[in-house]
């Protein structure tokens, strides 16, 4: 056995019902004195109180999916008028993009607060769009010094975005198995993160107040965040930033949608893997047992519910092709990938 693994310095702190004095601890434990607090007006509840406890400068609320550059560039303006010297974010995954385009350029380390289950608050991987190209790379400065989990800001999660944001975080697991720098341990975490998604998503499903379910997958989530980090994104990955960057689609809803078709794409070819994710579901068969969760779930099925137009998908083969990792389990070619787009599009079932 000959591999390389790297786990990216971060504190994590799980702190259900307590976000605002834990945030402020780890301002104070990294010496932060001007706070620019970035969450958007959606978000307001939930940040309020941890506004009062710490010293914000700035509260910043333009939060824009998929990151624009040129929100960005406004984010980092805003930074350095109002002389930030750390940030905080609370929200899901865009609000902790932007904070992490601003820290890319500033080097503002950031506490970062989720408030679903995107899972980019433990990785050192940032994205920004320009037109409709979104660009991701993999820069230190990026990754959040600190992390607090806090159950009870998920109690208010709508369930259909729970169960999109879930399924996010399970595809972080899925394509941990074969990314491009996957290793062993990193197999290990996400076979740990998917059994553990599995158990807390039908939970909070049912009971949107569970702390314990939501912390449950919380821990999922955490875990599927970080096997991405080192494994790197796989095809799963590259096929939705694609598609979300082009025609604007929502972030979550897209991996829930593609997920199962990735799955089933390269699960033949990949049978360690295969037998790793069936044992996290306690199935025969990793299709079935993320068919049996997704229809548990009521998952979102098909891309066009979503506004992705059906003429676009000869438009994303190219770019696709050219993204998708060489080592991907099975060899990708335009028929293989119109066939699985198509079927995603039209929300066609798995066989």
């Amino acid at each position: 056995m000959r591999f390389t693994h790297q786990t990216l310095p971060q504190r994590v702190v799980f702190a259900a019902g307590g976000s605002p004095a834990a945030v402020a601890a780890e301002v104070e434990a990294l010496g932060g004195t001007k706070v620019m607090l970035i969450a958007s007006d959606r978000e307001k509840e939930l940040a309020d109180p941890i506004d009062k406890e710490i010293p914000v400068v700035l509260r910043h609320e333009e939060v824009v999916m998929h990151v624009p550059v040129e929100v960005a560039e406004r984010a980092r303006r805003a930074a350095a008028d109002a002389g930030a010297d750390i940030l905080v974010s609370v929200g899901g995954g865009s609000t902790t993009g932007l904070a992490k385009a601003v820290a890319l350029t500033t080097g503002l380390p950031i506490v970062a607060v989720p408030t679903t289950y995107a899972g980019s608050e433990a990785t050192n991987v940032w994205g920004l769009t320009e037109g409709e190209t979104k660009t991701t790379g993999v820069d230190d400065r990026v990754l959040p010094a600190s992390v607090v989990y806090d159950a009870a800001l998920l109690t208010t999660l709508p369930g259909g975005m729970t169960v999109a944001s879930g399924l996010n975080a399970m595809a972080h697991c899925v394509d941990s198995m074969w990314g491009p720098r996957a290793d062993p341990i990193d197999r290990a975490l996400a076979q740990e993160g998917i059994r553990a998604l599995a158990t807390g998503l039908p939970t909070v499903a049912g009971d949107s107040t569970s702390v314990q379910g939501i912390e449950q997958t919380l821990y999922g989530a955490y875990l599927a965040a970080v096997s991405f980090a080192s494994a790197g994104s796989g095809m799963h990955h590259k096929i939705c930033h694609v598609l979300g960057g082009m025609f604007n689609l929502p972030h979550a809803q897209t991996h829930a949608v593609v997920l199962p078709h990735v799955l089933a794409f390269n699960a033949p070819h990949a049978p360690e893997a295969e037998a790793r994710v069936a044992r996290a579901f306690g199935t025969d068969t990793a299709n079935a047992g993320l068919a049996a969760l997704r229809e548990a779930l009521d998952a979102p099925r098909a891309l066009r519910d979503y506004g992705m137009p059906e003429d676009g998908i000869a438009k994303a083969l190219g770019p696709i092709i050219k993204a998708i990792p060489a080592n991907n389990p099975t060899p990708v070619t335009y028929a293989s990938l119109t066939l699985l787009l198509q079927a995603a599009w039209a929300g066609e079932p798995v066989s």
